[in-house]
């Protein structure tokens, strides 16, 4: 691809960025219904079954970047900056702009208080630990175990918690069609789980194309790695989390909706970059600890706050705000935080 003119890579790029997000759509898709099978809550399958498929998009960009940078055909500096702008900015374009048009679309959302305890409230702080983490310019191997670690310690809270108060009354799905596609046998479950993993195989390939791609760009143009991220990667791998939360909408399934975009935002960091550290070590790029991760930080306080102040409702106006708020961190980015 190193011979292909700039306009030709952009297009494949295009292309492989439409694969990915397919892909891990009917991925998610199947996911969701091997969830229900076990009757998980919609809350408890978006905060992590959902979570975690959606942020396929991110976990593989940082496996495949991290493989690439361990067998020397990807540039450290260039990979590092890539993956972690796209991560972060995926995780602020959701909790800002995407929760926001969720809003705008279907009306009033409304948040539950255990909600804001057991997963906004490590939606924050998850960032925060990253820019601790990160601030001396690298996440080393140990940053990415604790990363990780923290992830399954989180997940097996969330199940022994959700065993501990599940009702089956309460859970049962609100639409005809999502009842219609649970699978009712093993059979059935083999199938899908087939499909779903035939579709990650698929994502882990148009990644690996869209990260070639980029890095390309890259080197010809002289802009810096992370805002590609930021600007790209970040908003095209958040689109499975929007299309989730908005199928959730649609499905009278309000947990699949926030469950899913607050916690692809704790697995993201996680998973993806405490998964890809432990591989291969990140540079992290001064305008990722100085403006993206502050930012994700500041922009999930205020958020939880509204919702603090509201008593768990969040309306079109500020649903505005929100938004106003990604387009202010891209427009200051693009600005002050275009070179690593």
């Amino acid at each position: 691809m190193e011979t292909f003119t700039l306009p030709v890579l952009v297009l494949i790029g295009i292309a492989a960025i439409a694969v990915l997000v397919i892909a891990s759509n009917i991925s998610v898709t199947k996911l969701v219904g091997i969830a229900n099978y076990y009757h998980l809550s919609s809350t408890f399958m978006g905060v992590t079954v959902l979570s975690l498929a959606t942020s396929i998009p991110e976990i593989t960009s940082h496996l495949t970047a991290s493989v690439k940078i361990l067998n020397g055909t990807s540039d450290y500096s260039i990979a590092s900056a890539i993956v972690l702008g796209s991560n972060i900015g995926s995780d602020v374009v959701q909790q800002t702009f995407i929760l926001g048009l969720v809003v705008v679309l279907s009306g009033t959302l409304h948040f539950r208080k255990y909600f804001l305890t057991k997963s906004m409230l490590p939606m924050i702080m998850t960032s925060a630990l990253c820019i601790l983490l990160g601030v001396d310019g690298i996440f080393s191997r140990m940053d990415g175990a604790i990363l990780f670690g923290l992830f399954i310690i989180y997940t097996y809270y969330l199940y022994v918690d959700e065993r501990k108060h599940y009702k089956e009354e309460d859970n049962q799905p609100k639409s005809e069609k999502i009842a219609n596609s649970i699978p009712t046998n093993s059979k059935q479950i083999l199938r899908d789980s087939a499909v779903a993993v035939s579709m990650l195989g698929l994502t882990v390939l148009a990644a690996t194309y869209v990260l070639s791609i980029t890095e390309i760009v890259v080197a010809r143009t002289g802009i810096g790695g992370s805002l590609i991220g930021v600007l790209t990667l970040g908003v095209a791998s958040a689109l499975p989390e929007f299309s989730t939360a908005m199928a959730g909408i649609r499905h009278k399934e309000n947990g699949v909706s926030l469950g899913t975009l607050v916690g692809s935002n704790i697995t993201n960091p996680l998973v993806a970059i405490g998964g890809g550290a432990l591989i291969s070590t990140y540079a992290v790029p001064d305008p990722v600890v100085a403006w993206d991760l502050p930012w994700a930080t500041i922009s999930g306080m205020i958020l939880w706050i509204i919702l603090i102040l509201t008593k768990g409702k969040l309306k079109k106006v500020h649903a505005i705000y929100l938004m106003i708020m990604y387009f202010v961190y891209i427009i200051f980015r693009s600005l002050f935080f275009a070179v690593d």
